[in-house]
């Protein structure tokens, strides 16, 4: 599979080959203040076949965390662009904003269920967990 995708200025452009390795949810209340609101939805691709293609996103990682994970933007418009988390190693996490198309994206899984407000939507045939699973 080959996606592409940016953020909403055209600034940043990336591209990634391969497999999809997971489709997710996460209703924490840390990805509740990156979207605004609602759920981080996203997906995880190998980072060895991903690449930005044009320009350079920023980068910001918590101080005051210990392993905190590293969330990427446009410094142009502040599109979040994507997430690489240490307990993921080599993989990047992208926001399905971002994609060119939107539509490939399945939530297979939805976490950190706890935080959800009432207002989110969880597909009733996605398993759901209050943290992470297993």
């Amino acid at each position: 599979m080959n996606i592409d995708g940016g953020c909403y200025c055209g600034q940043i452009r990336y591209t990634f080959e391969g497999d999809i390795a997971a489709q997710m949810q996460c209703h924490c209340r840390e990805c509740q203040y990156i979207t605004g609101g609602n759920p981080n939805v996203f997906v995880m691709v190998p980072e060895a076949t991903f690449s930005y293609v044009k320009g350079e996103p920023s980068g910001f990682s918590r101080p005051d965390l210990d392993n905190p994970v590293t969330r990427f933007f446009c410094p142009n418009c502040g599109t979040a662009i994507g997430t690489k988390a240490p307990g993921a190693p080599g993989a990047m996490v992208l926001k399905v904003g971002t994609l060119d198309d939107p539509t490939i994206f399945t939530p297979t899984v939805a976490i950190f269920t706890r935080d959800s407000q009432s207002f989110h939507h969880i597909p009733g045939d996605v398993p759901s967990f209050e943290g992470l699973p297993g």
